[in-house]
């Protein structure tokens, strides 16, 4: 069962996915595969409570209600209540951001997206990669880059979970003299209360939520297609036993 923490931080936590606002030391590369699993209650309840510990300061999610997040999650409305809904009193609220809009465009230059349609916008792979890929950057205001969103404006706010590490970059010249630079790995500087096997199934989870978020009705459209296809599968036999009895006088 989940549990959710309510930071006095809160506030300052998360702010995800932020444009690029400052200089920064190469980025891209090849996206690790998510491998998440949307079937999965367990991992989806995990990754709500950690979306609304770490993300749901700065972060709305506008397009998903509260009440639809507990019935896809198995979740009863007083654990829905007690466990997530932290900045919402009613069920069919949808979850908005702590963090008023003024301030989070003074702090990080801009508001924070809303992340109700990332994982559509920029697909499962983007995400996990983006949350395993800060570095320390002395370059950036924050002090940290990543690695997936080279510039991004956002902090590391799980550092205390996955800790900091440094990329290590190769250069290479080019036939026409230009340089580019090669991604060769991370290399931890400083641990972080999590091991980094942990930390991978927390970002997958948080993952997971992220990817529900953005369809939610996944599993009922499903069930809905599978009762379409077993219709016409049976309208087809009853229409082919209907015309062979209609044309079964004409030769």
């Amino acid at each position: 069962m989940i549990k959710v923490r309510q930071f006095g931080s809160a506030l300052v936590l998360c702010a995800c996915f932020m444009a690029p606002q400052a200089m920064a030391a190469g980025g891209g590369g090849h996206l690790e595969p998510a491998d998440i699993d949307p079937d999965n209650v367990a991992s989806l309840q995990r990754g709500a409570r950690n979306y609304m510990n770490y993300c749901s300061g700065c972060h709305s999610a506008e397009y998903v209600r509260f009440n639809t997040i507990g019935k896809q999650l198995e979740l009863s409305e007083e654990q829905l209540i007690d466990n997530l809904m932290f900045n919402a009193e009613k069920t069919f609220e949808t979850i908005r951001s702590s963090m008023p809009t003024k301030d989070a465009e003074r702090w990080f230059g801009q508001a924070p997206p809303d992340l109700s349609l990332m994982a559509r916008a920029r697909g499962a792979d983007y995400i996990y990669n983006f949350l395993k890929g800060f570095y320390v950057s002395e370059k950036s205001p924050t002090g940290v880059d990543n690695l997936v969103l080279a510039g991004t404006s956002m902090p590391h706010v799980l550092w205390e979970l996955q800790g900091y590490q440094e990329a290590r970059f190769e250069d290479h010249r080019n036939e026409d003299g230009s340089v580019t630079s090669e991604f060769k790995g991370f290399e931890l500087l400083s641990a972080g209360s999590m091991d980094p096997n942990v930390y991978d199934e927390f970002v997958r989870d948080t993952t997971n939520f992220l990817a529900f978020i953005a369809e939610p009705i996944r599993q009922d459209r499903r069930t809905i297609g599978v009762w379409v296809l077993i219709y016409l599968v049976v309208f087809l036999i009853i229409a082919r036993m209907l015309k062979k009895q209609i044309w079964k006088d004409v030769e």
